[in-house]
C-alpha cells in the first residue's frame, strides 16, 4: 500500500484568504469613486439645419435671427466675416460682439438670452474648419476656473446656396 506524501497532504489543505482580497476590491472601487470627474461633452450645439423646402408664414421667434456670413476665396480660405452686412477683423472681434448683444440682453443665461439666434451663411467653398471656428465664437466660452458660459444656443444654418 502506498502511502500519500506530505507534499499531497499540504497542497489540499491550502486555503485561499478571501478578506483581503475582498479590502483591496472595496479600497480600488471607492478609489476609483473618488477620483472620477465628470466632464461636460463637448461639441454638444443645439443647431438647428435647414429644411428641404423653406417653410411659409411668420416666424416662430419673436426676435429676428442675427446673420453670421463667412465669405470664401476660391480655395476654400476664409476670406471675410460679417455680422449683419458689419465686417469683422477675426473670430475673436465676433466673439466679442457676440458676447456684448448677450450682455445687452440681460447676460449669458437668460431669458432674453435664450430668445437670440444667429443664422450663419457660409459659402458653398468655404472649408468646414472655419465653420467650427465661427460655432465656438458664437456659442460661448470657458472661464479661467474651467466654467462654460453658454452665449447663443440657438444656432441654424441658412439654406446652400449653389457653388460657383
Amino acid at each position: 500500500m502506498r502511502r500519500p506524501s506530505p507534499l499531497v497532504d499540504r497542497v489540499s489543505s491550502l486555503d485561499i484568504m478571501m478578506t483581503p482580497m475582498i479590502d483591496v476590491v472595496f479600497l480600488l472601487l471607492i478609489f476609483f469613486l473618488m477620483t472620477f470627474k465628470i466632464v461636460s461633452p463637448e461639441g454638444d450645439f443645439n443647431i438647428k439645419m435647414p429644411l428641404a423646402a423653406p417653410r411659409t408664414g411668420p416666424p416662430v421667434d419673436s426676435l429676428p435671427p442675427t446673420k453670421v456670413t463667412l465669405l470664401a476665396d476660391d480655395s476654400g480660405m476664409l476670406s471675410g466675416i460679417l455680422l449683419t452686412k458689419r465686417p469683422m477683423r477675426d473670430f475673436n472681434q465676433l466673439h466679442l460682439e457676440i458676447r456684448g448683444a448677450v450682455d445687452d440682453v440681460g447676460g449669458p443665461g437668460s431669458a432674453g438670452a435664450k430668445a437670440l439666434e444667429v443664422e450663419l451663411d457660409c459659402e458653398y467653398q468655404l472649408r468646414f474648419e472655419y465653420v467650427i471656428d465661427a460655432i465656438s465664437a458664437i456659442s460661448g466660452y470657458v472661464t479661467e476656473d474651467r466654467r462654460i458660459i453658454p452665449l447663443i444656443e440657438k444656432i441654424k444654418f441658412s439654406p446652400p446656396r449653389a457653388p460657383p
